[in-house]
């Protein structure tokens, strides 16, 4: 009996530890994990580029080319990459939101990275071979890069939208020849955080040890606010997702060009 007093204390001890680790881990920014935007409409423009009659305008153009031709492209314009390269940002972005008509892989996102000063098409799969990488590098290279070379952000993002429609509906001449290239890795699209799998398996390691030897009323206490917290996270997740907007279930493997201005 003498003894159980004194594993109680390792074993709070240890339980202490483990969460003293997880809150570190929590608060070391995880190279791996990146955080996105929510998907609030046709144009999310997160580095403010653009004025609200240019959303409006390029909005209308955007709704108008999924009614005639089921395909979703997307604006987007970004503070920063997070540390990563725009090519791995874009095509996990555009698996996030789903961008694209289910089995169709229909879906275009034209990313504007302010801070790093980067621009990039990236095409779904089931559009590459019509928005092929020389295709898009074409638009960048002479629709958009020369307007975002003198500040011009919202003529160009409207010129290289105008051209990327006009391609997708038919309108514009024969395309080059697809290019051939190696498809990105694919990626888990699931939405919990590397880091944050790494703090709940570890806290969840710890207080099951905690438990084991100490039990009680603290336990259960513990195990309670746990319960509430997991209630909270998914109601804000909800919340967080709601938009009149949405993707509708495309694919995405790194297809498309990028440039810098």
């Amino acid at each position: 009996m003498k003894g159980r007093p004194v594993i109680r204390r390792a074993a709070f001890t240890l339980f202490a530890w483990l969460c003293l680790t997880c809150v570190g881990v929590a608060q070391t920014p995880a190279v791996t994990s990146l955080t996105f935007p929510a998907l609030t409409g046709r144009v999310v423009d997160g580095a403010g580029l653009l004025a609200a009659a240019d959303r409006a305008s390029l909005t209308a153009s955007l709704v108008d080319l999924e009614a005639k031709t089921t395909d979703q492209l997307v604006v987007v314009t970004l503070k920063s990459l997070q540390g990563t390269t725009i090519e791995d940002y874009g095509y996990q972005l555009g698996r996030r939101w789903r961008i694209g008509q289910k089995d169709k892989d229909s879906g275009v996102l034209l990313i504007v990275a302010a801070t790093e000063r980067k621009v990039r098409i990236e095409v779904g799969y089931g559009l590459e071979g019509t928005l092929t990488d020389a295709t898009t590098k074409l638009i960048i290279e002479n629709a958009i890069l020369p307007a975002f070379k003198t500040g011009d952000f919202a003529g160009g993002i409207k010129s290289g939208t105008d051209q990327i429609i006009q391609l997708l509906r038919g309108d514009a001449g024969s395309a080059p020849p697809a290019q051939v290239r190696t498809a990105a890795p694919a990626s888990s699209s699931t939405e919990m955080p590397v880091w944050l799998a790494i703090v709940l398996g570890v806290g969840g390691v710890g207080l099951l040890i905690y438990c084991a030897v100490a039990g009680g009323a603290v336990c259960r206490g513990i195990l309670q606010i746990l319960f509430l917290l997991a209630l909270s996270g998914r109601s804000g997740s909800s919340r967080g997702r709601s938009s009149s907007f949405s993707g509708g279930g495309g694919s995405f493997g790194g297809g498309g060009s990028s440039g810098s201005w």
